[in-house]
């Protein structure tokens, strides 16, 4: 079989190279004639070495996204039930794949397949395919999922706004086998949480907060906590687990607060000293500085808030808004957790705004931990774009001078 080929222009082959999966438009000197949207290619260097077998996706900034460095590999449906099974054998590896558990089965780079996101919950799995490669493989890669031991149904929720960089239509319902039930159950670090794969945000539940929510029950016990950006109450309960004296918990979604008072209610936690509030994340922090609230344990877990570069500057603002208003939330000797989950948010940057925020709170602070994704969000090494959560917990350790005026 001919494939059709992508011809770099000179010197752009060396993230190949280096096992980065990723061609942008602008590297690519030529494309054969006639390739449809998804197809796969070989990706030649500007002197006619093999660099890779890559999907064209002529409408993405990201033209091409590699599914294989090898040659002599054919990118089929051995290919996807290989690797698709691949990346089940490492959860199960790590203990993540009990039968009353769920967990993230395949993270797209990091399991070698571009676009494609797969959660498990018990007997089903919530897919998303992200990419124009994963959409003209989706056959293939639902058939894979279904092979799966154990797997009764693939739901998938491919309703994302990333899929129209790739000019993709959104498409949510079952791809193969049983319709999941409106509620599935998942055990987590002896937590019980209730999912909903077909209405929930992304594909239902956080998967990549595993570790986080077990210090946060670490964290907790004894503290009055506030918790922003809740969502279905994932912290909440892990805090009432760690032995929390009171819990705040804001989130701006009604129905993921409805979710959030389930997940106590499965814990027996129905009773604990919790409330659940409907708010502006922002205007609540605003509010409750301004009555003068103090907490010992501060979580702030925002969604994304950069999803472009030219995004970025906006969002240093608010993240270094909400790390001010935590500092200032906190008693002397509390605890502030605050996350970012954008890529494009660096540690490093992070770091600094959490500091920059200490500053502006006229506080002092040290950093004495620090939280990433889950084992079951592998970070390939050959791509760091696939280390994207990252946060901080700090300490407060009293009050500083005036803020500088350069500063103000």
């Amino acid at each position: 079989m001919t494939h059709p080929e992508i011809v770099l222009a000179p010197g752009r082959e060396k993230s190949l190279l280096r096992r980065h999966p990723w061609v942008f438009s602008g590297a690519i000197a030529f494309v054969s004639n006639g390739v449809r949207t998804g197809e796969v290619c070989r990706v030649l260097s500007a002197d006619g070495k093999f660099l890779a077998w890559a999907s064209f996706s002529p409408k993405s900034q990201i033209a091409a996204r590699a599914w294989s460095f090898d040659e002599t590999e054919s990118i089929d449906a051995a290919f996807f039930r290989e690797r698709i099974a691949a990346g089940a054998a490492l959860r199960e590896k790590l203990g993540l794949a009990g039968a009353d558990s769920g967990c993230r089965l395949i993270f797209s780079e990091s399991d070698g397949l571009p676009g494609v996101v797969a959660d498990r919950y018990g007997k089903f799995v919530a897919l998303q395919i992200l990419s124009a490669g994963a959409e003209f493989f989706r056959t293939e890669i639902v058939d894979a999922l279904m092979r799966l031991p154990g797997i009764e149904g693939v739901y998938e929720r491919s309703d994302v706004s990333i899929r129209r960089y790739e000019n993709l239509p959104s498409r949510s319902g079952v791809a193969a086998g049983a319709t999941p039930p409106d509620e599935i159950v998942i055990r987590e670090n002896g937590m019980l949480f209730s999912v909903d794969p077909v209405h929930g945000q992304k594909t239902g539940f956080y998967f990549d907060l595993r570790d986080v929510r077990r210090k946060v029950k670490e964290l907790a016990a004894g503290k009055r906590v506030l918790n922003v950006f809740c969502y279905t109450g994932g912290f909440a309960v892990a805090a009432l687990a760690g032995g929390a004296e009171s819990l705040l918990n804001v989130d701006s979604s009604r129905p993921a607060l409805q979710r959030a008072r389930r997940n106590l209610e499965l814990n027996a936690f129905q009773d604990k000293p919790c409330e659940l509030r409907a708010a502006d994340a922002f205007g609540e922090l605003d509010r409750l500085r301004d009555a003068g609230e103090k907490f010992d344990l501060v979580i702030l877990d925002p969604p994304k808030l950069v999803d472009s570069k030219s995004h970025l500057l906006r969002g240093c603002r608010a993240y270094s808004m909400l790390a001010r208003r935590g500092f200032e939330l906190l008693s002397d000797g509390g605890i502030l957790l605050n996350l970012s989950c954008s890529g494009l948010m660096t540690a490093e940057l992070f770091q600094k705004i959490t500091a920059d925020a200490a500053l502006e709170a006229g506080c002092a602070a040290s950093i004495v931990g620090a939280v990433r994704q889950s084992a079951d969000h592998p970070v390939a090494l050959a791509v760091p774009e696939t280390f994207y959560l990252k946060g901080l917990i700090s300490v407060k350790r009293g009050s500083n001078t005036a803020m500088p005026d350069r500063l103000r």
